[in-house]
């Protein structure tokens, strides 16, 4: 019968043969996790801290930024489409809306939008969740509608054949490989995320006791003496679960009787440098979302001098352009339903972040006196104010 688990580390010695026995453990393969949008979204935004951060630093963020809408070069301070961008759905708010929005693009690489038509005008906008929608690809291989399904139910999205609009937009990540559905970051850095949750349990199996030997108990009997008896040996396995095993007993000393000697074990270099594998492996998933690894707490990264530094490449390298392309990319679907000339953009002024850097462009402009003051506004983003120079 095989020993019990209570102290997995203590076994009996394999029973000695006559021919010198070698055993040769080498690494095998690695073994990695499954990379559809379930498993990775349970491995990586639910069970990792780095990835669930990252994804909402960068959905919270860009939810933040409101919207403008101009009519040409004008700016329209109301409108019906910056109402429904405000509000939806009468379930969501428009930040809590965007917020999975970037969310799901940044979880699966593809975020689906569905416009709920009433006579022919859009009333509302609802969000499809990215693992239940397929794309139905049309004779020349662009997507002509899309298939929506839960609890085995599918229902189809199709095209208008009056008009033409398609009431879904589709928005993707860039992918090498794939025609129709994007690449997300989650995906991208898969491996380091594994590795860095291999870590944590590696860690938690060290808090557990016995999770791995702390040392040996060596058997020292007279020469020529038989090894512990069976009754010795469950005696002795028993004493030290009572005694020795928990939390509780940490730190205790061991008293040991005749024939029986304790010999310590040091962890190895390399068990010792797990940590820094560990962070290694976080700078490696914050640098597929394009967060700073500063910004994340991480230790080691030097990248940026300061912490506003970072947060400011942040903002700039990160959320404004993945608000600008949602921008881009609502103006090209909604526009032939609200009006040809309308376009969407942000407004990066609402930015606290970027308030510095505003700053130090309304300097260094006020100093250039040989320019206009319209050719000050434009270069700033504003429109004219038909003044002279200044």
């Amino acid at each position: 019968m095989k020993d019990k688990n209570m102290l997995p580390f203590l076994r009996r010695p394999p029973q000695q043969k006559s021919t010198p026995l070698i055993a040769l453990s080498l690494s095998g393969a690695p073994h990695w996790g499954a990379r559809d949008y379930a498993g990775l979204a349970r491995a990586g935004v639910m069970r990792n801290a780095v990835v669930y951060r990252c994804v909402r630093m960068i959905a919270e963020s860009a939810a933040a930024v409101p919207f403008l809408l101009y009519d040409g070069d004008a700016e329209l301070g109301t409108h019906p489409l910056l109402a429904l961008l405000a509000r939806p759905n009468p379930e969501e708010d428009g930040a809590t809306f965007f917020a999975r929005w970037y969310s799901f693009l940044q979880c699966a690489g593809n975020a689906y939008l569905e416009a709920a038509l009433f006579g022919g005008e859009v009333k509302a906008l609802y969000l499809l969740r990215p693992d239940r929608v397929a794309v139905v690809p049309g004779a020349r291989g662009w997507p002509a509608a899309y298939d929506y399904t839960v609890d085995g139910r599918t229902t189809r999205i199709a095209r208008d054949t009056a008009s033409g609009f398609l009431p879904v937009l589709h928005t993707t990540l860039f992918h090498p490989l794939d025609d129709h559905y994007g690449l997300s970051p989650v995906e991208a850095a898969a491996n380091a995320i594994e590795v860095h949750n291999a870590g944590a349990a590696w860690t938690k199996a060290l808090l557990d006791n016995a999770a791995r030997p702390s040392g040996a108990l060596i058997y020292r009997g007279p020469d020529g003496a038989p090894g512990l008896t069976d009754d010795q040996f469950a005696r002795l396995k028993r004493e030290l679960e009572d005694a020795y095993q928990g939390a509780g007993n940490a730190g205790r000393p061991m008293v040991l009787e005749g024939g029986l000697d304790w010999k310590s074990m040091s962890y190895t270099p390399a068990d010792m440098d797990f940590a820094s594998t560990r962070d290694v492996a976080a700078r490696e998933i914050a640098l597929a979302f394009g967060v700073p690894p500063m910004l994340l707490g991480i230790p080691g990264d030097n990248t940026y001098s300061n912490y506003r530094e970072a947060n400011l490449s942040f903002w700039r390298q990160t959320v404004l352009p993945l608000v600008g392309r949602t921008a881009s990319a609502l103006t090209h679907w909604l526009s032939p339903r609200f009006g040809e000339t309308l376009r969407l953009a942000y407004d990066a002024d609402a930015v606290d972040a970027l308030a510095i850097e505003r700053e130090s462009i309304w300097d260094r402009l006020n100093a250039a006196t040989f320019l206009t003051t319209d050719e000050k506004r434009a270069a700033a983003g504003y429109g004219p104010a038909g003044d002279v120079v200044g």
